[in-house]
């Protein structure tokens, strides 16, 4: 019997409105927010499981 590597990936998602002068503002706004966990996503943002072999590629 083998053994393999197998690599398992959650991708989250999470639509937020922000304030701000303009898109770029926004964005930097809500990377400061997800830094400080005020922005959190857990498993209601839960959008799909890959299960794959790994390559380390």
């Amino acid at each position: 019997m083998e053994t393999f590597e197998i690599e398992i990936q959650e991708f989250l998602s999470k639509v937020i409105e922000i304030q701000a002068d303009n898109s770029a503002d926004a964005i930097l706004k809500a990377r400061e927010m997800y830094r400080k966990e005020e922005i959190v996503l857990d498993w209601k943002d839960h959008l799909k499981t890959e299960i794959k072999e790994y390559t380390n590629e």
